[in-house]
């Protein structure tokens, strides 16, 4: 295990180099070192700020699938790992991370595909097979779970009740979405091309993106944008802002205020508004973070 001491020396050189040569690709040994330092918001911040410049560098992207998968964002860290496939091929360093990724995101088959592949390929391999096992542990467990759930009901007696029921009048059980979950629903929505959520700090938090837009980009100056507009509306007198609609020639942004953070949505320019405006609105009536 790297010592924090080391950690810090790596850091301090690194970051002297990228000081004195902005476009140097020492960017992601950088984010690298602040990531198992524990600084996920540093390291996200400096590699993604580098890969504006170094798109092509696939290191930086295994580095930033990295991230993700620490900060729980297995969606955006199975991309960026997928992103370096494409640049370096599938390396075996890739190929774990593929397989780390699925293991979170509970694709067990498909983690276990990678896995035995390694594993034909390098049976003395420590650290495959530690993944391996894990895979198949978690599987089992849930599979034996889910077993004995099935055949704890189905010895259940079942309650009798004499409350006649009308199906056609009963509600359905409302649906609790959390930000994963609303930004995954958005863009399944007709003409809804790019979903984001930023914290406070102007920081996108989670992403679902269709659009040649820079995210990194839009996503902070339509925050700030909803910000400016918030302290210059009269609230005492018309209550506080919680949306802002724009339309521009080419897309139509969507800024929602929320107690954890801001959700931006961008569909094109020629989408039903009324339509739109509903469809998000419904959708983030479900929202529970």
């Amino acid at each position: 295990m790297i010592r924090v001491t080391e950690l810090d020396e790596r850091i301090a050189k690194c970051r002297k180099i990228l000081d004195d040569d902005p476009k140097s690709q020492i960017f992601a040994a950088l984010a690298e070192s602040h990531r198992k330092n524990g600084e996920l918001d540093k390291a996200f911040h400096i590699c993604q700020n580098g890969l504006k410049l170094h798109t092509g560098y696939g290191a930086a992207h295994v580095v930033m699938a990295k991230i993700n998968l620490d900060r729980g964002l297995y969606d955006w860290a199975e991309t960026e790992a997928q992103k370096a496939a494409v640049i370096d091929g599938k390396t075996r360093t890739i190929e774990m991370l593929m397989a780390e990724i699925f293991i979170y995101k509970g694709e067990f088959d498909a983690a276990k595909k990678i896995l035995k592949s390694l594993y034909h390929n390098d049976p003395g391999n420590t650290q495959i097979q530690k993944l391996l096992e894990i895979a198949r542990e978690i599987h089992d467990e849930q599979a034996r779970m889910t077993k004995s759930r099935s055949f704890s009901n189905s010895i259940e007696p079942k309650e009798e009740t004499t409350v006649e029921r009308n199906d056609e009048n009963l509600e359905p059980e409302p649906m609790s979405l959390n930000t994963s979950d609303i930004l995954e629903k958005a863009v399944e929505i007709l003409s809804i091309n790019g979903a984001l959520f930023v914290n406070e700090e102007g920081l996108i938090i989670d992403s679902r993106w269709n659009l040649k837009l820079d995210q990194a980009v839009c996503g902070p100056a339509l925050k700030d944008m909803g910000l400016e507009v918030d302290e210059q509306f009269p609230g005492g007198s018309f209550g506080c802002m919680k949306s802002v609609l724009i339309e521009t020639n080419d897309y139509i942004f969507y800024v929602i205020k929320n107690t954890n953070g801001t959700f931006i949505f961008v569909g094109s320019s020629d989408v039903n508004l009324g339509s739109y405006k509903l469809n998000i609105d419904k959708l983030m009536k479900a929202y529970n973070a």
